[in-house]
């Protein structure tokens, strides 16, 4: 396992080009190997701009995917695409929220039983493995996540709870996980926004603390089968704990205190990405249940806006969370990805070239 001080979570914001290219392979004007073309091109431009910034690890941005998640659905049969419920567009906080909502018009549910043709992540990481100047990952989504494509009158047919269409996802992607070691992918991210989730309702009162810890209990054994697959001698596991992350836009408050203990210890990963751009993640005390040996990436660096942070704030947050976690187990990252839908968030390509050379330059000052 390598330590990655200068890491990013993973997807980055896309070209034009390569925007006004999937919109017209969307609309049935432009065939899906032009479409992968530039797509390619676009690729490549991504892995030198995070080889310039300096950054340790390679991604390609999500490119060939229209949302973080896109690269699953995009594969799954036996969904369909429907009317996004009200609730589900006003999820979303911050001075963009309306902006964020105005874009997420339709959600995806399950009508049959869910299977999947192909593997949804072997061309980024072929891709990857021929053209990264560098160790590489691939995020997935964690299969809890897709517990909203069950729809209590349409899916129960077919499923009769949300957590066994999990289990049907789970079978999916561990052969999704051999597919990626014989590749030989070396850096394998979960993503997640469920764990957050979690925080907050029980935080507001929503969930009672029984409901909430069989909840937790539950999501931390979906992403630990996978993460027991994903194991290796020459690959980092990581595990992002998302807040919600569109036009610069947020879902989730609350800060690790309340399931800190259970999680960090329970959850089978080498790395936890977790996002402390802001005080909705509050401190770092929670940390201190973090068992030794595993890395802590700190997500300081906030994607949603373009200002850029002082390396001084910086290298003292990095401090102070060594009170908790040595600092040998210790890296940094922006708090999310720059685009983890396609039309990204409000900030430019020179703006976020910035935020991965800061994340690279404040590695170096603090590790070498």
């Amino acid at each position: 396992m390598l330590t990655y001080r200068a890491d990013h979570v993973g997807s980055l914001l896309r070209p034009a080009s390569l925007l006004e290219a999937r919109e017209s392979w969307q609309a049935g004007r432009l065939p899906l190997e032009q479409l992968r073309a530039i797509e390619n091109r676009s690729i490549l431009d991504a892995l030198e701009l995070q080889r310039q910034a300096g950054i340790a690890v390679f991604s390609d941005g999500e490119f060939r995917r229209a949302h973080w998640g896109h690269g699953l659905l995009q594969s799954l049969q036996g969904v369909v695409s429907m009317p996004a419920p009200d609730e589900a567009r006003g999820r979303w906080q911050g001075p963009t929220a309306s902006l964020a909502a105005a874009t997420h018009p339709t959600r995806e549910y399950a009508r049959a039983r869910l299977t999947v043709a192909e593997s949804f992540t072997r061309v980024e990481a072929r891709f990857l493995k021929q053209h990264a100047p560098g160790p590489f990952k691939v995020t997935l989504p964690s299969p809890s996540m897709f517990h909203r494509l069950y729809h209590p009158v349409w899916t129960r047919p077919i499923y009769d709870s949300p957590e066994s269409l999990v289990d049907d996802l789970v079978t999916i992607y561990l052969r999704e996980l051999d597919e990626l070691h014989r590749i030989g992918t070396p850096y394998i991210q979960l993503d997640s926004l469920r764990y957050g989730e979690i925080i907050e309702a029980a935080q507001q009162g929503r969930l009672d603390p029984p409901t909430a810890q069989r909840t937790l209990e539950h999501l931390v054994a979906v992403d630990n089968r996978l993460l027991a697959r994903a194991r290796a001698a020459s690959v980092t596991r990581a595990v992002h704990f998302c807040r919600g992350n569109h036009r610069s836009a947020w879902v989730i408050s609350g800060g690790y205190e309340s399931i800190a203990e259970m999680l960090f210890g329970a959850v089978d990963t080498d790395r936890f990405l977790l996002e402390y751009d802001t005080e909705r993640a509050g401190g770092f005390e929670p940390l201190r249940f973090v068992p030794h040996g595993k890395m802590v990436v700190l997500g300081l660096i906030s994607t949603k806006s373009g200002a850029l942070e002082s390396i001084d704030d910086l290298c003292r947050r990095v401090d102070e969370a060594s009170r908790y976690v040595a600092l040998e187990y210790l890296a940094i990252s922006p708090q999310c990805g720059f685009a983890s839908t396609q039309l990204g968030n409000l900030l430019d390509q020179d703006q976020q070239r910035a935020k991965l050379a800061l994340v690279a330059e404040v590695a170096r000052k603090i590790w070498n």
